[in-house]
């Protein structure tokens, strides 16, 4: 099968689209994922207060994040089949309403058990708003400017992260744990009125029935890649148990992939692989996430461990990083009009790699207008990057694959955050051991930095091999 031309991406019957470019709709798309990240990060901070509360040990707090991290693995397959059977506002809109419940029952819990149920329904909801969102993305905006719908889409994505900390130590400190899932209830009620309100009825479409042994086998799958790789970078089970996580993972991944190639209408559709332009951003962007999406976890440990710094000053020296990814929204589409996406995301790659090692420069005595500097620049190159690469991910996808691809997407970039922040876990380890340190040193997390600096540039050779007018559609290059 080859890559689809310009003329086959939309039929007149599916072009809403030719209205003009109106920033409200990715905005609220954006916001939702916004308010699901931040959620994420934001509840690691409470952790030791909930376990104050409940009185249970620290360690078993972990159960809070897994067991979202698992629901999220497991429903994320199924978004695309869903958005497509049901229609993708209603599904959207039923998304965010779960969300809120669920954070509802989260601030109520008065258990570990309770709270761990509560997580699960979040972790399911959680894992339908970012590729149903996506979807609806796509139907809703022309090709010409879909590169400048992902720059608004990609800034919430960067931003929930870099915000969850230190908005998550603020709550705890001056109120309580509980307030970081009821800040959920007013940001979901106005998305959902928004929605309702802005974002297009797409009606739902006869579909094949759900293929169950594929939800089963990419669901199994996915949930013990995510855990096994989340247990290995943060240590909750023993080694082995991670090890035997992760190969039962793979052995489900296998027995996917032999179970898609005799399907007809697979939940997951991997032959959208033989589109060139979905192949290289989904291949490169993976390995270019290996490199850079680990450097938040590195950066904690460095600003707090190494340096001896409060998890508050920490988080707001991060938050350079947000404000360099809302500059760039400005920015982007100009730049990939004028280079293309070729070399911007070559190009690019080599910049966050720098960015990446030279915050391997940071020292106990380094003045913090320096490290604000260079995370702002950081933040700025990153945005670039991920809006670039999320606009050519679809560039070529027909309209009729963008539900499945939007998934196939989803479970990509869930895999890649967990094993980017596992693989720093281990390299960390390993060096720190082959030092001979005790304890962990600046000088190992440093030269974990330069590591990930260096997985993060070698992605460029595979952007290489990008064409030079690849998703040219997109990006109005030449």
């Amino acid at each position: 099968m080859e890559a689809p031309g310009p003329d086959q991406l939309l039929t007149p019957a599916e072009v809403p689209q030719a209205q003009p470019f109106r920033r409200i709709v990715p905005a609220i798309i954006g916001c939702a994922l916004f308010m699901e990240l931040l959620d994420a990060t934001a509840v690691l901070t409470a952790l030791p207060q909930m376990a104050s509360d409940f009185g249970e040990p620290a360690l078993r707090m972990n159960l809070v994040v897994s067991l979202y991290l698992l629901a999220v693995a497991l429903f994320v397959p199924v978004s695309g089949w869903a958005a497509d059977r049901f229609g993708p506002r209603r599904v959207f809109v039923a998304a965010i309403a779960l969300f809120m419940l669920s954070s509802l029952a989260c601030a109520l819990s008065s258990s570990l058990l309770q709270l761990s149920l509560a997580r699960l329904l979040q972790g399911a909801a959680g894992a339908m708003m970012v590729p149903v969102g996506q979807m609806i993305l796509l139907r809703w905006t022309r090709r010409d400017m879909l590169l400048r719908a992902m720059a608004f889409l990609t800034i919430p994505a960067l931003l929930g992260p870099v915000l969850g900390p230190p908005l998550g130590g603020l709550l705890v400190t001056w109120l309580s744990w509980h307030a970081i899932f009821l800040v959920n209830l007013p940001i979901g009620l106005l998305g959902i009125i928004l929605v309702l309100r802005h974002v297009p009825d797409y009606p739902g479409q006869p579909v094949a029935a759900l293929d169950w042994r594929g939800f089963l086998l990419s669901g199994s799958g996915l949930a013990c890649l995510v855990f096994g790789f989340e247990a290995v970078g943060h240590r909750l089970l023993p080694l082995p148990q991670a090890l035997a996580l992760l190969a039962g993972g793979l052995i489900c991944a296998l027995a996917y992939v032999c179970h898609a190639r005799r399907t007809e209408h697979p939940l997951i559709d991997l032959r959208l692989f033989r589109i060139p332009t979905f192949a290289s951003a989904i291949l490169a962007g993976t390995l270019f996430r290996l490199g850079s999406a680990a450097q938040p976890f590195l950066l904690v440990l460095l600003f707090q461990v190494g340096f001896g710094l409060s998890p508050l000053v920490a988080g707001l020296l991060t938050l350079a990083g947000g404000a360099g990814a809302l500059t760039m929204k400005f920015l982007s589409v100009r730049i990939v009009r004028r280079f293309g996406f070729r070399r911007t995301l070559m190009g690019n790659s080599l910049l966050t790699g720098a960015s990446i090692a030279l915050c391997a420069i940071f020292d106990v005595d380094t003045p913090y207008w320096l490290i604000v500097l260079l995370l702002y620049v950081g933040g700025v190159i990153r945005s670039l990057q991920f809006s670039t690469l999320n606009a050519l991910t679809f560039a070529d996808v027909p309209a009729g694959q963008a539900s499945r691809a939007s998934s196939l997407s989803a479970m990509s970039m869930q895999l890649t955050m967990s094993l980017a922040v596992g693989l720093a876990a281990v390299l960390l380890s390993l060096i720190t051991a082959w030092r001979g340190h005790e304890r962990l040193q600046v000088e190992d997390l440093t030269l974990t930095m330069l590591l990930s600096g260096l997985l993060c540039a070698s992605s460029w050779l595979m952007f290489r091999r990008l064409g030079r007018s690849a998703g040219a559609a997109v990006s109005g290059h030449g």
